[in-house]
């Protein structure tokens, strides 16, 4: 998906609403991005050395910008300000003082030594929404570390991830960072929500320990009501059976059956239908109990075919089950399916190298100017049909909007 507009005001359902973001790395970031493609204003707010991301390479973009920094600050403005310099702490303080929305993800009480904690912004602007996300709260966690990897493993995920007899494991992404960021995103449109009704903003706080147990869902109701906690599975389901990954001849797939129909319609496309009648599989609470006896007769018939001949009969027979893609794999398994997953803005390339050595290139080379870097990103998720995400510009280069100021708020429609 292109979006050729390169205009600098925004349009889109968020048009407006101004977003002073001090939030660095992931979480944060993540939240800001959601917002911005559609259509919030985002200056974001670096230190004079840059968010942390932008050193994380390789790799790196076209215009040779890491890809981790790219992933999540699409649609954005940065200013690049010393919080320890006088001028540079009033500009934070005016981008603070007239925004809508403030988020940080510094640990609790930096925001504070500043003076750009929420109470400092409520005194200053009480319509602000302040969103501050830790790693375990500003109480008796505030001094912790909030790392994805150190939350996946005291918040229980690394117990329940890897093989049985194997290492606890960590998801192959900062999954938490990401579902903090989503939590991120909703507490401030929440807020926001409420301050339609009574033209006060309020403090949203999330955390990533919080927002992991929640994500534990089935397997923290488990452990709340037993008192049990859950074993490492490796890709087992602790109550379905089949639902795993198996090896075809070739390659593995998953299986992912979730009830009993599902099951009959798997053994007749496995060519064994009797499977469904046997006791020991008739039903799923049976088919947890002997589900490796299950799993050794399900891979010595796939191991006479390859994956894509079994996907070819169990999809037409309504059995969930697919190929375990890599990424690459995956982003065009989407694109195939209609559903654009990738967002693509443009920048000159001059201008996303942006040092002396480039400009001396170009000014040899007139034809340099005419060449555009392409930043491809994982588009939003969100689709609405009327206000649909827009993907305006690439990620900033550091401080590339010196001296920002607000885009100009839009007139409202005839139904505002």
């Amino acid at each position: 998906m292109v979006n050729e507009q390169r205009g600098t005001a925004t349009t889109g359902v968020l048009a407006g609403i101004r977003i002073a973001d001090f939030s660095r790395v992931l979480a944060g970031p993540y939240a800001t991005m959601m917002l911005a493609d559609f259509g919030a204003d985002v200056v974001k707010i670096e230190p004079p050395t840059g968010d942390d991301t932008r050193h994380w390479t390789p790799p790196v973009d076209a215009s040779g910008q890491a890809t981790y920094f790219g992933s999540v600050n699409r649609n954005k403005r940065s200013v690049a300000l010393d919080l320890t310099d006088a001028a540079g702490l009033a500009e934070a303080r005016r981008l603070a003082a007239s925004a809508d929305v403030v988020i940080e993800n510094f640990r609790p009480g930096v925001m504070a030594r500043f003076g750009l904690a929420y109470d400092d912004v409520r005194a200053l602007n009480p319509a602000a929404v302040y969103c501050s996300i830790t790693g375990f709260g500003a109480g008796r966690g505030a001094a912790l570390a909030g790392y994805d990897l150190l939350v996946q493993a005291v918040g229980g995920l690394m117990s329940i991830t890897g093989e049985p007899d194997g290492d606890p494991a960590k998801a192959g992404v900062a999954l938490v960072d990401v579902l903090t960021g989503q939590n991120a995103l909703a507490g401030i449109l929440l807020a926001l929500r409420e301050r339609d009704r009574t033209g006060f903003g309020q403090l949203v706080e999330v955390d990533l320990l919080g927002s992991l147990l929640s994500a534990l869902t089935n397997q923290a109701a488990s452990t709340l009501a037993t008192g049990a906690p859950p074993r490492r599975l490796g890709n087992a389901h602790p109550s379905i059976a089949p639902y795993a990954v198996f090896h075809a001849a070739d390659r593995e797939l998953v299986i992912a059956v979730g009830n009993d129909k599902q099951f009959r319609a798997l053994a007749a496309a496995l060519g064994e239908p009797a499977l469904a009648d046997d006791t020991r599989f008739a039903a799923n609470a049976a088919r947890v109990a002997h589900r490796h006896e299950l799993t050794e007769i399900i891979e010595s018939v796939l191991a006479e075919a390859s994956a894509a001949h079994w996907i070819g009969l169990l999809e037409p027979a309504g059995v969930p089950a697919g190929l375990v893609n890599d990424i690459g794999e995956a982003i065009a398994f989407a694109e195939a399916l209609g559903l654009e997953p990738v967002a693509e803005t443009r920048r000159e390339a001059a201008e996303a190298a942006g040092d002396a050595a480039d400009a001396a290139a170009e000014e040899a080379d007139p034809e340099a100017s005419a060449t555009t870097a392409v930043s491809r990103t994982v588009a939003n998720p969100i689709r609405l049909s009327a206000t649909p995400a827009t993907y305006l510009t690439p990620p900033p280069a550091l401080d590339e909007h010196r001296g920002a100021d607000w885009h100009p708020t839009p007139s409202k429609g005839p139904h505002a």
